[in-house]
């Protein structure tokens, strides 16, 4: 039924607590692929404009490479499963990256948590599982942070 999930982490726990429902999902539908998506924002420009080039080349790179290290970390849990994993670190806004990903990549489902935000932070930071639920046509699967227990 699924050929590639996509799971899109930000290093957090609460992002990881969607690996469970990965693994189940992964082995009990003999899932060909599953993609561990970070995406990383830019620098803003106004610290690019204050930083050298080469010192912002080189913070990029070190951002970059944290990325990556961290899903390569998680990658390995997964490949302990028996779960065939790629891992992508992609740069740019983080909703808009993972629709043009699953869009432009075959996703046939994507995995995500949300992280609760409520209110004012809510409207000020915005929800990426909000804006991919909205624009993606690919069906998700969405964890939320948390959850009122019904007696």
């Amino acid at each position: 039924m699924y050929k590639k999930i996509i799971v899109p982490l930000d290093g957090s726990e609460l992002s990881e607590s969607v690996l469970d429902h990965v693994i189940t999902i992964a082995t009990s539908c003999q899932v060909p692929e599953v993609v561990l998506i970070r995406v990383r924002e830019p620098l803003d420009n106004s610290v690019r404009v204050a930083l050298d080039a080469e010192i912002a080349s080189e913070l990029d790179q070190a951002y970059h490479d944290e990325a990556d290290n961290y899903l390569k970390s998680i990658a390995k849990l997964l490949e302990q499963k028996d779960i065939a994993v790629k891992t992508e670190v992609l740069a740019g806004n983080p909703a808009k990256e993972i629709i043009e990903y699953s869009s432009n990549n075959d996703v046939d489902l994507i995995i995500m948590s949300t992280h609760g935000r409520s209110g004012v932070s809510r409207i000020v930071f915005g929800s990426v599982a909000d804006k991919v639920i909205r624009q993606t046509e690919v069906p998700i699967l969405l964890k939320p942070a948390g959850h009122i227990a019904i007696k």
